[in-house]
């Protein structure tokens, strides 16, 4: 059985697809979240599944929080720890702690348009094509290997909220899968820094899901 812990800082809508999955050999240990007013942790209690709030506000900088956020975690001993909208910026030191065993999801096609308002950006660029991404985390910023990649049409008359809305219903599709090759022990990282799903044809960085509707 691996132990999952998810951090989040509000809502935590790919947290609860995780929960919702119930992945054979898997246990949530526990929901940790930075901000104490999260919705996520009201979702995570209803469903049976322990709390912890580790307020960044009341630490003197990121090296403690970090510090503190780490002693949380690892008091469940997890397998693996999986960032769902945890919205702190992590220390290089935080990210080696759980090297090769911390996942990150990010709206966007990696690497195009790392950080923040992803949506905007790709109308803004004019692309055709827009995503989610899971990827491994390093302690360079949206950066690490890419294990799975969800690929949406961009829409003529798309805004912020309708991209956003059909990015958001493919992370809930690729984050479960990707939790569920990692608890299985298919996924490697490769000397090229690439990962490796065992079982699949393509040996490249992952597996992209095709646009679905159109």
């Amino acid at each position: 059985m691996k132990s999952i812990v998810i951090l989040v800082s509000g809502r935590g809508s790919n947290m609860e697809a995780i929960v919702r999955a119930a992945i054979p050999g898997t246990r949530i240990a526990a929901v940790v979240s930075n901000r104490p007013d999260a919705q996520g942790l009201a979702f995570a209690a209803a469903h049976g599944i322990a709390t912890r709030v580790v307020d960044h506000r009341v630490h003197a900088d990121r090296v403690a929080f970090d510090a503190a956020l780490a002693e949380a975690i690892d008091a469940h001993a997890p397998d693996l720890v999986v960032l769902a909208g945890f919205m702190r910026i992590l220390t290089d030191g935080f990210v080696r702690r759980y090297a090769g065993r911390l996942l990150n999801i990010h709206p966007s096609l990696l690497p195009s348009f790392p950080g923040l308002h992803t949506h905007r950006r790709a109308l803004e660029a004019g692309v055709r094509v827009h995503g989610a991404t899971v990827h491994f985390v390093t302690d360079q910023l949206d950066c690490g290997p890419v294990v799975i990649q969800a690929v949406v049409p961009v829409r003529a008359d798309d805004d912020e909220a309708a991209l956003a809305a059909r990015v958001l219903a493919q992370e809930h599709r690729i984050y479960p899968q990707a939790v569920r090759w990692f608890v299985a022990g298919r996924l490697a990282i490769g000397a090229d820094g690439r990962v490796r799903v065992a079982g699949e044809a393509d040996p490249g960085p992952g597996w992209t899901v095709p646009p679905l509707g159109g």
